[in-house]
């Protein structure tokens, strides 16, 4: 079993270099630097570095603890996410490139007007700090639970520790600095991803072959549910996967905030369309992962966590040698960060550029520019603090559900608002789109109620049909506020 002492040196390390990747880029930055990368970066670098933004320690944890309730029924959804990723790779992103724009949001407001653009921002605020923040904490309630109780380190003072170290690394050189961070940190979760399953692999005694027919003999392996009913059928979860990616990704400040850092189109496409096709493999070893994590407890007579994301660090820490339970803390660290320093970085620009107009404000020269900023990205912080704090209080389930749950009411307005914007030529009340688009999510979440109670679907339950179901609610309700343009 390792020492906290070491693991605590791990992460300190680790951070260093973080310190020093973030001194080198974030020299001489200037406020573009922060915001866009001034569009030169690599779209080869975003691309790769992306995967560890995407994945975090939801996937790192959520994902093999899943494969004990359901089997590898997530893939499901990675397929979906798959299908997503050519959406916006060929039909966002030619349309943030036409617009040149430093804010996706910045669209609404030149399709709709100012009501519009605010209230796609603010949902943009509040479903990222949700999302962002719940990522983070189940990294850092894992550090806790195994490393800091044994020293009786209060959780709030780990929580405040770890996001004043991501706000060192990132209040200079924002995205600039972070697809650099974000390409050593995505090396490192995966090393530790394919060198965890090899290991488990060993300790087991099996081959690769000889685990997949294990697996099979489990019905671990099991992918595709047929049956229409459930939350868990097929179309249900690859069409809710499209329209989760479309949101979560192409509607994201965040992960668009990367993407339009590249400096040609083409190259943003090239670095989405290779980055999907990875987390296709990414994903499914970490269902893999979660297929032996279930056959080695099961054949060392392992209780299995009540919270299937233990199941993981419970093993790695406990049951394997030092090295397996080094790597997975490696693994850990890295999916922890790419979480918490790009959903910073892009809600400190979103805010400073959406809700401030700091970049519209021609009496705020650059200093003062830098000075609001450094302000905002302090503040968000204190946030971030609060929310994970929160989140600690309300720990009852498995964290890729709830952060699936939130993503379902939180995009869909976002999906709507782009959707009406771009299919249909009729402007809008634009004093009247913040209510509908509080009101769509409201609407869906009353239907969510009413199929668990199966008072309107019988034995029907929605699940991840709820976001387009949601975007479909938004759209219509911005169709009976619609008008039609006047030339």
């Amino acid at each position: 079993m390792l020492s906290p002492a070491l693991i605590l040196g791990c992460f300190a390390i680790y951070f260093l270099v973080l310190l020093f990747i973030a001194w080198r880029t974030g020299r001489h930055s200037t406020a573009q630097d922060f915001f866009t990368g001034s569009r030169k970066s690599k779209w080869y670098l975003v691309a790769y570095g992306m995967i560890g933004t995407s994945l975090s320690g939801v996937t790192f944890m959520s994902v093999p603890g899943k494969v004990g309730l359901g089997g590898f029924g997530y893939f499901q959804v990675v397929l979906g996410y798959f299908i997503g990723y050519f959406v916006v790779a060929f039909l966002l992103l030619p349309l943030y490139y036409k617009y040149n724009l430093s804010s996706i949001y910045n669209y609404l407001q030149t399709r709709f007007g100012r009501r519009s653009y605010k209230t796609g921002a603010a949902f943009f605020l509040l479903s990222r700090t949700l999302g962002a923040t719940l990522r983070i904490f189940l990294v850092i309630n894992v550090l806790q639970l195994f490393v800091l109780d044994a020293w009786n380190v209060p959780f709030v003072v780990t929580t405040a520790v770890i996001l004043l170290m991501i706000v060192l690394y990132t209040f200079r050189g924002g995205v600039r600095t972070i697809v650099y961070t974000d390409t050593l940190q995505t090396t490192f979760m995966l090393l530790a991803l394919v060198v965890c399953v090899v290991m488990i692999m060993q300790a087991l005694h099996l081959s690769f072959g000889e685990m997949m027919q294990a697996l099979q003999a489990k019905h671990y392996t099991t992918m595709f549910n047929t049956h229409p009913d459930s939350k868990g059928y097929f179309v249900k979860q690859i069409l809710g996967g499209a329209f989760i990616t479309i949101g979560m990704t192409g509607l994201d400040q965040e992960m668009m905030q990367k993407n339009i850092s590249v400096k040609s189109l083409r190259g943003a496409q090239l670095n989405m369309i290779s980055f999907s096709l990875v987390l296709l493999l990414v994903n499914l070893l970490f269902l893999i992962l979660g297929g032996v994590l279930y056959l080695y407890a099961a054949q060392k007579h392992i209780a299995v966590p009540t919270l299937s994301d233990d199941l993981f660090p419970t093993i790695a820490l406990h049951y394997l040698s030092p090295v397996v339970g080094l790597l997975f803390i490696i693994g850990l660290i890295s999916a922890l960060f790419p979480s918490a320093d790009g959903a910073l970085t892009a809600l400190t620009s979103s805010f400073c550029i959406d809700i401030l107009g700091t970049q519209r404000n021609p009496r705020l020269d650059e200093p003062a520019r830098t000075r609001l900023r450094l302000r905002v990205h302090l503040a968000m912080t204190f946030v971030f603090l609060l929310c994970i704090m929160g989140f600690r209080i309300i720990n009852q389930r498995a964290i890729i559900d709830l952060l699936l749950d939130i993503a379902s009411y939180t995009y869909g307005p976002l999906l709507g608002l782009f959707a009406f914007g771009m299919f249909s030529k009729r402007s809008i009340r634009d004093g009247l789109a913040p209510r509908v688009c509080v009101l769509a999510p409201a609407i869906t979440y009353g239907l969510f109620q009413l199929s668990e109670h199966n008072r309107l679907f019988g034995h029907y339950q929605l699940g991840y049909e709820l976001l387009p179901i949601n975007g479909l609610l938004t759209y219509a309700g911005l169709l009976l506020i619609s008008q039609k343009q006047t030339t």
